[in-house]
């Protein structure tokens, strides 16, 4: 177990399985197998995570920021305790199947052509998030903040919406599979 430490522009210490309250800069995580690992309390910043394997790993009170997380399957990490934000991240191609992510914060980040599949985002947050060509499945939204969120499409027929916010014109998104013009 590591505990208490600072990583800056290194690859990762892989022959070490557990990290506490430890703050990682620069670092490449890159194509690494993380599975069964455990991070509890730590901050990844300006990190590239990307075909990551995460089986089983455990998320717990994670701050990503400025994070490449590309192609990264959460569904896959611990169910049990999951806990994570994101601010400025680049999401691309993740998957985030059967996973609380209940107040989960997307801050400002770019998140395209992942797949949300029935994940439980209540009062999330898609703050300032750019969301093209993102699949949103069987998901509940209730209470999550769409407001400022860009390029979604989100099928009421197939997604719980209620309490969910939107402004104009963000919520068009929701009109996609009615087949009604707007002009």
């Amino acid at each position: 177990m590591i505990r208490d430490q600072h990583f800056k522009q290194s690859h990762f210490p892989s022959d070490e399985h557990e990290f506490i309250s430890c703050t990682f800069s620069q670092c490449s995580f890159a194509g690494l197998d993380l599975s069964a690992f455990v991070f509890d309390d730590c901050e990844f910043t300006g990190c590239d995570f990307s075909m990551c394997k995460v089986d089983k790993t455990v998320f717990v009170n994670i701050r990503f920021e400025d994070c490449k997380l590309l192609g990264i399957d959460f569904g896959k990490c611990s169910k049990y305790i999951f806990s994570v934000a994101f601010r400025k991240c680049i999401l691309n191609y993740s998957v985030f199947q059967k996973i609380n992510l209940r107040k989960t914060a997307f801050i400002q980040c770019v998140i395209h052509e992942a797949f949300f599949d029935d994940a439980d985002l209540t009062q999330a947050s898609f703050d300032g998030s750019d969301l093209e060509g993102t699949r949103f499945e069987h998901c509940n939204f209730s209470g999550c903040d769409f407001r400022t969120a860009l390029g979604f499409i989100i099928f009421p027929s197939l997604n719980k919406l209620k309490g969910a916010r939107f402004s104009y014109p963000g919520v068009l998104g929701l009109l996609s599979d009615a087949g009604i013009v707007v002009e």
